[in-house]
Protein backbone atom coordinates (compact mmCIF):
# COMPACT_ATOMS: atom_id res chain seq x y z
CA UNK A 1 0.00 0.00 0.00
CA UNK A 2 2.81 2.54 0.67
CA UNK A 3 2.96 2.71 -3.13
CA UNK A 4 -0.31 3.70 -4.31
CA UNK A 5 -0.37 7.00 -3.10
CA UNK A 6 2.64 7.93 -4.89
CA UNK A 7 1.38 6.35 -7.70
CA UNK A 8 -1.76 8.03 -8.12
CA UNK A 9 -0.61 11.01 -7.06
CA UNK A 10 1.75 10.42 -9.82
CA UNK A 11 -1.56 8.88 -12.57
CA UNK A 12 -3.35 12.79 -11.31
CA UNK A 13 0.33 14.70 -12.30
CA UNK A 14 0.47 12.72 -15.49
CA UNK A 15 -3.25 12.86 -16.42
CA UNK A 16 -3.29 16.62 -15.58
CA UNK A 17 -0.16 17.51 -17.47
CA UNK A 18 -1.29 15.48 -20.74
CA UNK A 19 -4.96 17.37 -20.70
CA UNK A 20 -3.09 20.89 -20.12
CA UNK A 21 -0.69 20.04 -23.21
CA UNK A 22 -3.66 18.50 -25.45
CA UNK A 23 -5.42 22.07 -25.06
CA UNK A 24 -2.22 23.78 -25.25
CA UNK A 25 -1.38 22.18 -29.07
CA UNK A 26 -4.88 22.06 -30.25
CA UNK A 27 -5.37 26.00 -29.53
CA UNK A 28 -1.60 26.85 -30.92
CA UNK A 29 -2.56 25.28 -33.90
CA UNK A 30 -5.63 26.65 -34.12
CA UNK A 31 -3.56 30.23 -33.57
CA UNK A 32 -1.49 29.26 -36.33
CA UNK A 33 -3.94 28.26 -38.79
CA UNK A 34 -5.69 31.62 -38.47
CA UNK A 35 -9.19 32.46 -39.98
CA UNK A 36 -8.08 31.58 -43.20
CA UNK A 37 -8.43 28.01 -42.19
CA UNK A 38 -12.13 28.90 -41.15
CA UNK A 39 -12.74 30.29 -44.44
CA UNK A 40 -11.34 27.05 -45.88
CA UNK A 41 -14.05 25.10 -44.01
CA UNK A 42 -16.83 27.13 -44.92
CA UNK A 43 -16.17 27.12 -48.79
CA UNK A 44 -14.32 23.79 -49.48
CA UNK A 45 -17.31 21.30 -48.93
CA UNK A 46 -19.58 21.01 -52.05
CA UNK A 47 -19.72 17.81 -52.34
CA UNK A 48 -19.31 14.62 -49.82
CA UNK A 49 -15.81 13.66 -50.09
CA UNK A 50 -14.31 17.25 -50.43
CA UNK A 51 -16.10 18.01 -47.39
CA UNK A 52 -14.98 15.11 -45.66
CA UNK A 53 -11.37 15.57 -46.93
CA UNK A 54 -11.25 19.10 -45.49
CA UNK A 55 -12.74 18.08 -42.11
CA UNK A 56 -10.29 15.30 -41.52
CA UNK A 57 -7.30 17.49 -42.94
CA UNK A 58 -8.24 20.54 -40.54
CA UNK A 59 -9.31 18.03 -37.81
CA UNK A 60 -5.22 16.69 -38.09
CA UNK A 61 -3.69 20.25 -38.26
CA UNK A 62 -5.85 21.68 -35.45
CA UNK A 63 -5.56 18.18 -33.52
CA UNK A 64 -9.35 18.90 -32.04
CA UNK A 65 -12.66 16.96 -33.85
CA UNK A 66 -14.47 19.12 -30.88
CA UNK A 67 -13.10 22.33 -32.62
CA UNK A 68 -13.94 21.46 -35.88
CA UNK A 69 -17.54 20.28 -34.89
CA UNK A 70 -18.47 23.60 -32.96
CA UNK A 71 -17.32 25.63 -36.29
CA UNK A 72 -19.15 23.78 -38.31
CA UNK A 73 -22.22 23.94 -36.01
CA UNK A 74 -21.66 28.00 -36.28
CA UNK A 75 -20.90 27.93 -40.20
CA UNK A 76 -24.39 26.00 -40.18
CA UNK A 77 -25.86 28.96 -38.03
CA UNK A 78 -24.54 32.21 -39.44
CA UNK A 79 -25.83 30.43 -43.23
CA UNK A 80 -22.64 29.78 -44.80
CA UNK A 81 -22.61 25.58 -44.80
CA UNK A 82 -25.93 23.35 -45.12
CA UNK A 83 -26.64 20.25 -42.71
CA UNK A 84 -25.06 18.00 -45.78
CA UNK A 85 -21.78 20.24 -45.71
CA UNK A 86 -22.00 20.24 -41.90
CA UNK A 87 -22.49 16.41 -41.89
CA UNK A 88 -19.34 15.78 -44.44
CA UNK A 89 -17.16 17.85 -42.27
CA UNK A 90 -17.93 16.13 -39.12
CA UNK A 91 -17.25 12.54 -40.84
CA UNK A 92 -13.85 13.69 -41.72
CA UNK A 93 -12.91 15.43 -38.27
CA UNK A 94 -13.85 11.89 -37.14
CA UNK A 95 -11.42 10.53 -39.11
CA UNK A 96 -8.41 13.50 -38.79
CA UNK A 97 -8.93 13.23 -35.07
CA UNK A 98 -7.47 10.03 -35.05
CA UNK A 99 -3.73 11.20 -35.71
CA UNK A 100 -2.46 12.17 -31.94
CA UNK A 101 -3.66 8.31 -31.13
CA UNK A 102 -1.35 7.40 -33.82
CA UNK A 103 1.66 9.47 -32.79
CA UNK A 104 1.32 8.51 -28.76
CA UNK A 105 1.31 5.04 -30.20
CA UNK A 106 5.03 5.60 -30.93
CA UNK A 107 6.07 5.78 -27.36
CA UNK A 108 9.18 8.07 -28.33
CA UNK A 109 9.25 8.85 -24.45
CA UNK A 110 12.95 8.81 -24.62
CA UNK A 111 13.12 11.85 -26.61
CA UNK A 112 10.23 13.90 -25.09
CA UNK A 113 11.57 16.08 -22.85
CA UNK A 114 13.97 17.41 -25.30
CA UNK A 115 10.82 18.18 -28.11
CA UNK A 116 9.41 20.07 -25.00
CA UNK A 117 12.47 22.23 -23.80
CA UNK A 118 12.86 22.99 -27.40
CA UNK A 119 9.56 24.17 -27.70
CA UNK A 120 9.62 26.02 -24.63
CA UNK A 121 12.83 27.97 -25.24
CA UNK A 122 11.52 28.71 -28.75
CA UNK A 123 8.43 30.65 -27.27
CA UNK A 124 10.44 32.25 -24.91
CA UNK A 125 13.13 33.69 -27.44
CA UNK A 126 10.85 35.08 -29.30
CA UNK A 127 8.19 37.59 -29.65
CA UNK A 128 6.39 36.71 -32.88
CA UNK A 129 2.88 35.31 -32.26
CA UNK A 130 3.10 33.22 -35.00
CA UNK A 131 6.29 32.00 -34.01
CA UNK A 132 5.26 32.00 -30.57
CA UNK A 133 2.43 29.59 -31.45
CA UNK A 134 4.77 27.42 -32.78
CA UNK A 135 6.98 27.11 -30.05
CA UNK A 136 3.58 26.31 -27.86
CA UNK A 137 2.66 23.93 -30.79
CA UNK A 138 5.97 21.83 -30.21
CA UNK A 139 6.23 21.67 -26.64
CA UNK A 140 2.45 20.90 -26.06
CA UNK A 141 3.49 18.05 -28.35
CA UNK A 142 7.05 17.07 -26.04
CA UNK A 143 4.49 17.65 -22.83
CA UNK A 144 2.14 15.00 -24.27
CA UNK A 145 4.80 12.05 -24.54
CA UNK A 146 6.29 13.33 -20.80
CA UNK A 147 2.97 12.69 -19.52
CA UNK A 148 2.52 9.45 -20.98
CA UNK A 149 5.70 8.49 -19.60
CA UNK A 150 4.74 10.17 -16.19
CA UNK A 151 1.07 7.97 -16.42
CA UNK A 152 3.00 4.49 -17.62
CA UNK A 153 4.76 4.70 -14.97
CA UNK A 154 2.16 5.17 -12.56
CA UNK A 155 0.33 2.72 -13.25
CA UNK A 156 2.62 -0.16 -13.14
CA UNK A 157 2.04 -0.37 -9.32
CA UNK A 158 -1.66 -0.02 -9.15
CA UNK A 159 -2.33 -2.56 -12.22
CA UNK A 160 -0.97 -5.10 -10.06
CA UNK A 161 -3.61 -4.47 -7.61
CA UNK A 162 -6.44 -7.17 -6.86
CA UNK A 163 -9.24 -4.44 -6.63
CA UNK A 164 -7.80 -2.26 -10.18
CA UNK A 165 -8.26 -5.59 -11.66
CA UNK A 166 -11.22 -6.01 -10.15
CA UNK A 167 -12.54 -2.65 -11.25
CA UNK A 168 -11.63 -3.36 -14.98
CA UNK A 169 -12.47 -7.12 -15.16
CA UNK A 170 -16.21 -5.92 -14.32
CA UNK A 171 -15.92 -3.35 -17.80
CA UNK A 172 -17.04 -6.28 -19.91
CA UNK A 173 -20.29 -5.99 -21.22
CA UNK A 174 -20.42 -3.62 -24.19
CA UNK A 175 -22.89 -1.49 -22.48
CA UNK A 176 -21.01 -0.65 -19.81
CA UNK A 177 -18.01 0.08 -21.78
CA UNK A 178 -19.96 2.58 -23.81
CA UNK A 179 -21.15 4.91 -21.00
CA UNK A 180 -17.89 4.62 -19.08
CA UNK A 181 -16.48 5.78 -22.47
CA UNK A 182 -19.30 8.71 -22.36
CA UNK A 183 -18.76 9.52 -18.89
CA UNK A 184 -14.93 9.92 -18.99
CA UNK A 185 -14.85 11.95 -22.24
CA UNK A 186 -17.45 14.75 -20.79
CA UNK A 187 -15.00 15.15 -17.76
CA UNK A 188 -11.92 15.21 -20.01
CA UNK A 189 -13.45 16.76 -23.08
CA UNK A 190 -11.55 15.25 -26.00
CA UNK A 191 -11.86 11.77 -27.34
CA UNK A 192 -7.89 11.63 -28.43
CA UNK A 193 -7.09 12.46 -25.13
CA UNK A 194 -9.40 9.65 -24.02
CA UNK A 195 -7.63 6.90 -25.90
CA UNK A 196 -4.35 8.39 -24.60
CA UNK A 197 -4.97 7.57 -21.20
CA UNK A 198 -6.30 3.80 -22.13
CA UNK A 199 -2.78 3.56 -24.24
CA UNK A 200 -1.15 4.82 -21.18
CA UNK A 201 -2.51 1.70 -19.10
CA UNK A 202 -1.75 -0.44 -22.53
CA UNK A 203 2.17 0.93 -22.00
CA UNK A 204 2.09 0.49 -17.86
CA UNK A 205 3.93 -2.87 -17.05
CA UNK A 206 1.54 -5.16 -16.97
CA UNK A 207 -1.04 -2.91 -18.95
CA UNK A 208 -1.85 -5.41 -21.43
CA UNK A 209 -3.32 -7.76 -18.87
CA UNK A 210 -5.02 -4.55 -17.17
CA UNK A 211 -7.21 -4.21 -20.31
CA UNK A 212 -7.87 -5.89 -23.13
CA UNK A 213 -8.83 -4.60 -26.64
CA UNK A 214 -12.31 -5.95 -26.68
CA UNK A 215 -12.88 -4.31 -23.40
CA UNK A 216 -10.95 -1.08 -24.69
CA UNK A 217 -12.80 -0.92 -27.74
CA UNK A 218 -16.57 -0.10 -26.65
CA UNK A 219 -15.24 2.67 -24.06
CA UNK A 220 -12.95 4.08 -27.24
CA UNK A 221 -17.11 4.05 -28.46
CA UNK A 222 -18.26 5.58 -26.25
CA UNK A 223 -15.68 8.46 -26.05
CA UNK A 224 -16.45 9.28 -29.69
CA UNK A 225 -19.99 9.88 -28.54
CA UNK A 226 -18.91 12.12 -25.59
CA UNK A 227 -16.83 14.17 -27.15
CA UNK A 228 -20.35 15.00 -29.82
CA UNK A 229 -21.47 16.88 -26.22
CA UNK A 230 -19.11 20.06 -26.67
CA UNK A 231 -20.98 20.62 -30.24
CA UNK A 232 -24.37 19.91 -29.10
CA UNK A 233 -24.15 22.47 -25.98
CA UNK A 234 -22.57 24.91 -29.40
CA UNK A 235 -25.54 24.89 -31.34
CA UNK A 236 -27.94 25.51 -28.03
CA UNK A 237 -29.28 29.32 -28.64
CA UNK A 238 -28.81 29.30 -32.27
CA UNK A 239 -31.61 28.37 -34.95
CA UNK A 240 -32.70 25.09 -35.46
CA UNK A 241 -30.54 24.11 -37.98
CA UNK A 242 -27.46 24.88 -35.61
CA UNK A 243 -29.51 22.52 -32.98
CA UNK A 244 -29.28 19.62 -35.67
CA UNK A 245 -25.73 20.35 -36.90
CA UNK A 246 -25.33 19.76 -33.15
CA UNK A 247 -26.84 16.29 -33.12
CA UNK A 248 -25.72 15.01 -36.33
CA UNK A 249 -22.53 14.81 -34.88
CA UNK A 250 -24.03 12.98 -32.05
CA UNK A 251 -25.97 10.35 -34.25
CA UNK A 252 -23.14 9.74 -36.57
CA UNK A 253 -21.57 7.84 -33.47
CA UNK A 254 -24.99 6.96 -31.99
CA UNK A 255 -25.44 4.75 -35.58
CA UNK A 256 -21.84 3.83 -35.81
CA UNK A 257 -21.24 2.40 -32.37
CA UNK A 258 -24.78 0.45 -32.95
CA UNK A 259 -23.27 -1.16 -36.26
CA UNK A 260 -19.42 -2.33 -34.83
CA UNK A 261 -21.47 -3.66 -32.08
CA UNK A 262 -23.53 -5.62 -34.04
CA UNK A 263 -20.35 -6.62 -35.98
CA UNK A 264 -18.35 -7.43 -32.89
CA UNK A 265 -21.46 -10.30 -31.78
CA UNK A 266 -21.05 -11.15 -36.02
CA UNK A 267 -17.70 -10.72 -36.96
CA UNK A 268 -13.62 -11.42 -35.34
CA UNK A 269 -13.76 -7.54 -35.57
CA UNK A 270 -11.19 -7.19 -32.97
CA UNK A 271 -9.12 -9.88 -33.84
CA UNK A 272 -8.68 -8.47 -37.35
CA UNK A 273 -7.72 -5.18 -35.28
CA UNK A 274 -5.00 -6.80 -32.94
CA UNK A 275 -3.59 -8.89 -36.02
CA UNK A 276 -2.83 -5.58 -37.49
CA UNK A 277 -0.19 -4.90 -34.74
CA UNK A 278 0.01 -8.03 -32.59
CA UNK A 279 2.60 -7.35 -29.96
CA UNK A 280 1.69 -3.67 -29.63
CA UNK A 281 -1.55 -2.88 -27.56
CA UNK A 282 -1.12 0.77 -27.53
CA UNK A 283 -1.16 0.13 -31.25
CA UNK A 284 -4.25 -1.52 -31.57
CA UNK A 285 -6.33 0.62 -29.27
CA UNK A 286 -5.24 3.31 -31.66
CA UNK A 287 -5.64 1.19 -35.05
CA UNK A 288 -9.21 0.45 -33.62
CA UNK A 289 -10.26 3.77 -33.30
CA UNK A 290 -9.27 4.64 -36.65
CA UNK A 291 -11.13 2.00 -37.76
CA UNK A 292 -14.07 2.59 -35.83
CA UNK A 293 -13.97 6.60 -37.53
CA UNK A 294 -12.98 5.21 -40.77
CA UNK A 295 -15.18 2.53 -41.60
CA UNK A 296 -18.19 4.36 -39.80
CA UNK A 297 -17.72 7.12 -42.76
CA UNK A 298 -17.13 4.94 -45.84
CA UNK A 299 -21.08 2.67 -44.75
CA UNK A 300 -22.78 5.82 -43.89
CA UNK A 301 -21.66 7.83 -46.44
CA UNK A 302 -23.92 7.22 -49.23
CA UNK A 303 -26.86 7.60 -46.55
CA UNK A 304 -26.29 11.63 -45.29
CA UNK A 305 -29.69 11.69 -46.45
CA UNK A 306 -31.08 9.71 -44.55
CA UNK A 307 -29.16 10.80 -41.34
CA UNK A 308 -30.13 14.46 -42.05
CA UNK A 309 -33.79 14.13 -42.32
CA UNK A 310 -33.11 11.86 -39.47
CA UNK A 311 -32.17 14.30 -37.19
CA UNK A 312 -34.81 16.89 -38.71
CA UNK A 313 -37.12 14.45 -37.29
CA UNK A 314 -35.87 14.68 -34.09
CA UNK A 315 -35.30 18.62 -33.82
CA UNK A 316 -38.48 19.41 -35.93
CA UNK A 317 -39.22 23.09 -36.74
CA UNK A 318 -40.83 25.43 -34.26
CA UNK A 319 -44.81 25.27 -34.19
CA UNK A 320 -46.47 28.25 -36.37
CA UNK A 321 -43.06 28.85 -38.05
CA UNK A 322 -40.11 30.70 -37.03
CA UNK A 323 -41.24 33.71 -37.94
CA UNK A 324 -44.35 33.49 -35.52
CA UNK A 325 -41.89 35.46 -32.98
CA UNK A 326 -38.81 37.81 -33.03
CA UNK A 327 -35.74 36.11 -33.18
CA UNK A 328 -32.29 36.00 -34.67
CA UNK A 329 -31.84 33.42 -37.01
CA UNK A 330 -28.08 33.27 -37.80
CA UNK A 331 -26.71 35.09 -34.62
CA UNK A 332 -25.90 33.82 -30.96
CA UNK A 333 -23.98 35.03 -27.98
CA UNK A 334 -21.38 32.49 -28.60
CA UNK A 335 -20.34 34.29 -31.91
CA UNK A 336 -18.83 37.35 -29.29
CA UNK A 337 -17.26 35.29 -26.40
CA UNK A 338 -14.09 35.47 -26.04
CA UNK A 339 -13.71 31.79 -26.57
CA UNK A 340 -15.27 32.07 -29.94
CA UNK A 341 -14.04 29.24 -32.38
CA UNK A 342 -16.32 30.57 -35.46
CA UNK A 343 -13.81 33.39 -36.06
CA UNK A 344 -14.80 36.86 -37.23
CA UNK A 345 -15.13 36.23 -40.67
CA UNK A 346 -18.29 34.02 -39.75
CA UNK A 347 -19.40 36.62 -37.47
CA UNK A 348 -19.49 39.06 -40.47
CA UNK A 349 -21.12 36.43 -42.50
CA UNK A 350 -23.59 36.20 -39.49
CA UNK A 351 -24.33 39.84 -39.25
CA UNK A 352 -24.61 40.32 -42.98
CA UNK A 353 -27.32 37.30 -43.15
CA UNK A 354 -29.35 39.03 -40.62
CA UNK A 355 -29.24 42.38 -42.23
CA UNK A 356 -30.65 40.63 -45.11
CA UNK A 357 -33.40 39.53 -43.61
CA UNK A 358 -33.58 43.09 -42.15
CA UNK A 359 -33.38 44.52 -45.84
CA UNK A 360 -36.19 42.05 -46.75
CA UNK A 361 -38.63 43.42 -44.16
CA UNK A 362 -37.83 46.78 -45.28
CA UNK A 363 -38.02 46.36 -48.39
CA UNK A 364 -41.87 44.41 -48.34
CA UNK A 365 -42.55 47.15 -45.72
CA UNK A 366 -41.91 49.67 -48.30
CA UNK A 367 -43.96 48.25 -51.17
CA UNK A 368 -46.97 47.53 -48.65
CA UNK A 369 -46.45 51.23 -47.88
CA UNK A 370 -46.69 52.79 -51.12
CA UNK A 371 -49.55 50.15 -52.42
CA UNK A 372 -51.91 51.07 -49.31
CA UNK A 373 -51.86 54.73 -50.54
CA UNK A 374 -54.08 52.71 -53.44
CA UNK A 375 -55.83 50.09 -51.39
CA UNK A 376 -55.60 50.40 -47.62
CA UNK A 377 -56.77 48.01 -44.97
CA UNK A 378 -56.44 47.54 -41.84
CA UNK A 379 -54.92 44.48 -42.57
CA UNK A 380 -52.38 45.84 -44.59
CA UNK A 381 -51.14 48.55 -41.79
CA UNK A 382 -50.92 46.00 -39.33
CA UNK A 383 -48.65 44.38 -41.11
CA UNK A 384 -46.47 47.06 -41.61
CA UNK A 385 -46.43 48.27 -38.06
CA UNK A 386 -45.79 44.38 -36.63
CA UNK A 387 -42.59 44.63 -39.15
CA UNK A 388 -41.73 47.50 -38.71
CA UNK A 389 -41.48 46.56 -34.96
CA UNK A 390 -39.39 43.81 -36.60
CA UNK A 391 -36.87 45.90 -38.23
CA UNK A 392 -36.26 47.60 -35.31
CA UNK A 393 -35.53 44.90 -33.02
CA UNK A 394 -33.17 43.43 -35.67
CA UNK A 395 -31.60 47.11 -36.05
CA UNK A 396 -31.14 46.79 -32.39
CA UNK A 397 -29.75 43.52 -32.00
CA UNK A 398 -27.76 43.84 -35.36
CA UNK A 399 -25.96 46.63 -33.63
CA UNK A 400 -25.39 44.88 -29.92
CA UNK A 401 -23.50 42.22 -31.89
CA UNK A 402 -21.41 44.92 -33.99
CA UNK A 403 -20.95 46.88 -31.02
CA UNK A 404 -19.26 44.08 -29.28
CA UNK A 405 -17.23 42.79 -31.98
CA UNK A 406 -15.34 45.40 -32.34
CA UNK A 407 -13.40 45.25 -29.31
CA UNK A 408 -11.82 42.25 -30.53
CA UNK A 409 -8.63 42.48 -32.39
CA UNK A 410 -9.59 42.08 -36.06
CA UNK A 411 -7.82 43.24 -39.71
CA UNK A 412 -8.72 46.31 -41.27
CA UNK A 413 -10.55 44.43 -43.81
CA UNK A 414 -12.70 42.93 -41.13
CA UNK A 415 -12.92 46.68 -39.47
CA UNK A 416 -14.06 48.42 -42.47
CA UNK A 417 -16.61 45.25 -43.00
CA UNK A 418 -18.10 45.99 -39.84
CA UNK A 419 -18.12 49.71 -40.63
CA UNK A 420 -20.06 48.94 -43.31
CA UNK A 421 -22.52 46.99 -41.92
CA UNK A 422 -23.68 49.21 -38.96
CA UNK A 423 -24.05 52.19 -41.71
CA UNK A 424 -26.36 49.57 -43.67
CA UNK A 425 -28.21 48.88 -41.15
CA UNK A 426 -28.96 52.50 -39.93
CA UNK A 427 -30.46 53.15 -43.80
CA UNK A 428 -32.24 49.81 -43.56
CA UNK A 429 -33.87 51.37 -40.26
CA UNK A 430 -34.39 54.71 -41.97
CA UNK A 431 -35.93 52.71 -45.03
CA UNK A 432 -38.32 51.31 -42.69
CA UNK A 433 -39.33 54.66 -40.72
CA UNK A 434 -40.41 55.92 -44.56
CA UNK A 435 -42.24 53.32 -44.77
CA UNK A 436 -44.13 53.77 -41.63
CA UNK A 437 -44.63 57.38 -42.47
CA UNK A 438 -45.87 56.60 -46.05
CA UNK A 439 -48.66 54.04 -44.40
CA UNK A 440 -49.22 57.01 -42.14
CA UNK A 441 -50.43 59.18 -45.52
CA UNK A 442 -52.77 56.36 -46.38
CA UNK A 443 -54.64 56.75 -43.17
CA UNK A 444 -54.58 60.42 -43.23
CA UNK A 445 -56.05 60.32 -46.67
CA UNK A 446 -58.60 57.76 -45.41
CA UNK A 447 -59.57 59.34 -42.21
CA UNK A 448 -60.14 63.22 -43.74
CA UNK A 449 -61.87 60.98 -47.09
CA UNK A 450 -59.22 62.40 -48.87
CA UNK A 451 -58.78 60.84 -52.59
CA UNK A 452 -55.63 61.14 -55.06
CA UNK A 453 -56.54 61.81 -58.46
CA UNK A 454 -56.30 59.16 -61.24
CA UNK A 455 -52.92 60.68 -62.36
CA UNK A 456 -51.61 60.83 -59.00
CA UNK A 457 -52.59 57.84 -58.29
CA UNK A 458 -50.72 56.46 -61.55
CA UNK A 459 -47.59 58.33 -60.39
CA UNK A 460 -48.19 56.15 -56.81
CA UNK A 461 -48.19 52.96 -59.41
CA UNK A 462 -45.16 53.91 -60.77
CA UNK A 463 -43.55 54.47 -57.36
CA UNK A 464 -44.21 50.83 -56.66
CA UNK A 465 -42.92 50.05 -59.55
CA UNK A 466 -39.71 51.92 -59.21
CA UNK A 467 -38.97 50.65 -55.38
CA UNK A 468 -39.96 47.39 -56.39
CA UNK A 469 -36.83 47.87 -59.02
CA UNK A 470 -34.59 49.22 -56.89
CA UNK A 471 -34.69 46.88 -54.12
CA UNK A 472 -34.22 43.93 -56.85
CA UNK A 473 -30.86 45.80 -57.68
CA UNK A 474 -29.41 45.86 -54.05
CA UNK A 475 -30.41 42.17 -53.97
CA UNK A 476 -29.61 40.91 -57.08
CA UNK A 477 -26.54 42.90 -57.53
CA UNK A 478 -23.00 41.69 -56.93
CA UNK A 479 -21.12 43.93 -53.98
CA UNK A 480 -18.47 45.10 -56.30
CA UNK A 481 -21.24 47.03 -58.94
CA UNK A 482 -24.30 47.27 -56.97
CA UNK A 483 -23.30 50.98 -55.99
CA UNK A 484 -23.09 51.93 -60.07
CA UNK A 485 -26.44 50.43 -60.77
CA UNK A 486 -28.16 51.87 -57.62
CA UNK A 487 -26.71 55.59 -58.46
CA UNK A 488 -28.46 55.22 -61.31
CA UNK A 489 -31.30 54.31 -59.89
CA UNK A 490 -31.45 57.28 -57.22
CA UNK A 491 -31.31 59.14 -59.86
CA UNK A 492 -34.51 58.32 -61.30
CA UNK A 493 -35.99 58.58 -58.83
CA UNK A 494 -34.65 61.95 -57.94
CA UNK A 495 -36.25 63.07 -61.36
CA UNK A 496 -39.52 61.38 -61.11
CA UNK A 497 -39.74 63.17 -57.78
CA UNK A 498 -39.25 66.60 -59.81
CA UNK A 499 -41.79 66.00 -62.43
CA UNK A 500 -44.39 64.22 -60.08
CA UNK A 501 -43.41 67.61 -58.37
CA UNK A 502 -44.71 69.79 -61.23
CA UNK A 503 -47.04 67.69 -62.08
CA UNK A 504 -48.86 68.10 -58.50
CA UNK A 505 -48.60 72.00 -59.13
CA UNK A 506 -50.20 71.86 -62.41
CA UNK A 507 -53.25 69.50 -60.82
CA UNK A 508 -53.54 72.02 -57.90
CA UNK A 509 -53.76 75.24 -60.21
CA UNK A 510 -56.25 73.50 -62.74
CA UNK A 511 -58.57 72.24 -59.12
CA UNK A 512 -58.18 68.40 -59.94
CA UNK A 513 -56.46 67.94 -56.21
CA UNK A 514 -57.35 69.51 -53.46
CA UNK A 515 -54.90 71.62 -51.15
CA UNK A 516 -54.88 68.87 -48.34
CA UNK A 517 -54.72 65.85 -51.04
CA UNK A 518 -51.50 67.77 -52.22
CA UNK A 519 -50.00 68.70 -48.94
CA UNK A 520 -50.11 64.66 -47.94
CA UNK A 521 -48.93 63.78 -51.99
CA UNK A 522 -45.87 66.37 -51.46
CA UNK A 523 -44.89 64.47 -47.99
CA UNK A 524 -45.21 61.37 -49.67
CA UNK A 525 -42.89 62.27 -52.69
CA UNK A 526 -40.00 63.61 -49.88
CA UNK A 527 -40.11 59.95 -48.28
CA UNK A 528 -39.76 58.52 -51.74
CA UNK A 529 -36.91 60.92 -52.85
CA UNK A 530 -35.93 60.13 -49.23
CA UNK A 531 -36.20 56.11 -50.18
CA UNK A 532 -33.78 56.43 -52.66
CA UNK A 533 -31.02 58.29 -50.87
CA UNK A 534 -30.84 55.16 -47.83
CA UNK A 535 -31.28 52.31 -50.76
CA UNK A 536 -27.69 54.32 -52.57
CA UNK A 537 -26.26 54.69 -49.26
CA UNK A 538 -26.76 50.80 -48.56
CA UNK A 539 -25.01 50.21 -52.11
CA UNK A 540 -22.11 52.62 -51.22
CA UNK A 541 -21.19 50.66 -47.81
CA UNK A 542 -21.70 47.47 -49.73
CA UNK A 543 -19.67 48.48 -51.95
CA UNK A 544 -16.56 49.38 -49.35
CA UNK A 545 -15.83 45.56 -49.04
CA UNK A 546 -16.24 42.47 -50.47
CA UNK A 547 -17.06 40.13 -47.43
CA UNK A 548 -20.85 41.41 -47.85
CA UNK A 549 -23.32 40.40 -50.04
CA UNK A 550 -27.08 41.88 -49.80
CA UNK A 551 -28.66 38.47 -51.03
CA UNK A 552 -30.85 36.31 -48.36
CA UNK A 553 -28.49 33.19 -47.47
CA UNK A 554 -31.65 30.63 -49.07
CA UNK A 555 -31.62 32.15 -52.28
CA UNK A 556 -27.68 32.13 -52.55
CA UNK A 557 -28.17 28.43 -51.88
CA UNK A 558 -31.32 27.88 -54.69
CA UNK A 559 -29.21 29.50 -57.24
CA UNK A 560 -26.31 27.45 -56.33
CA UNK A 561 -28.33 24.56 -56.68
CA UNK A 562 -30.35 25.76 -59.94
CA UNK A 563 -26.57 26.18 -61.11
CA UNK A 564 -25.73 22.61 -60.22
CA UNK A 565 -28.58 21.06 -61.73
CA UNK A 566 -27.75 22.77 -64.78
CA UNK A 567 -24.32 21.38 -65.05
CA UNK A 568 -25.10 18.26 -64.30
CA UNK A 569 -28.03 18.23 -67.16
CA UNK A 570 -25.62 19.68 -70.03
CA UNK A 571 -22.69 17.05 -69.33
CA UNK A 572 -25.39 14.14 -69.45
CA UNK A 573 -26.99 15.86 -72.71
Amino acid sequence: MADVWPALLGLCSGMALFLYSVKITSGSLQAIAGEKLKSVLAKLTGNRIMGVLVGAGITALIQSSTATSVMSVGFVNAGLMNLYQALWVIMGANIGTNITAQLIAFDVGAIAPIVALLGTFFCLLTKDKKLRSIGEAVAGLGFIFVAMSLMKESMAPLSEMDIVKEIFSSINNPFIGIIVGIIFVIIIQSSAAGVGVLQAMAMSASGAQLMTLDQAMFIIFGLNIGTCVTAVFASIGGSRNATRAGMLHMMFNVIGTAIFTAAYYALPVADWVRALSPNDVARQFANMHLVFNLASTIILLPFGKFIVKLVKLMVPDKKGGDDSVQYLKYLNPSMISNNAQVGTEVLIRALCNEMSRMLEMAGNNVQRSIEAVLENSDKTQQQINDTEEYVDYLNKEISYYISHAMVFDMSEKHALAMSALFKITGNIERMGDHATNIAGYANLLESKGLKLSDKARAEVSQMVKTTSEAYNILLGSKPGSVHIKMAQMEQKIDDMTEDYREHQLERLKSGICSGDACVIYSEMLTDFERLGDHMLNIAEAAAESNLISLKIPEDINNEEETRSKKKIAAAEA
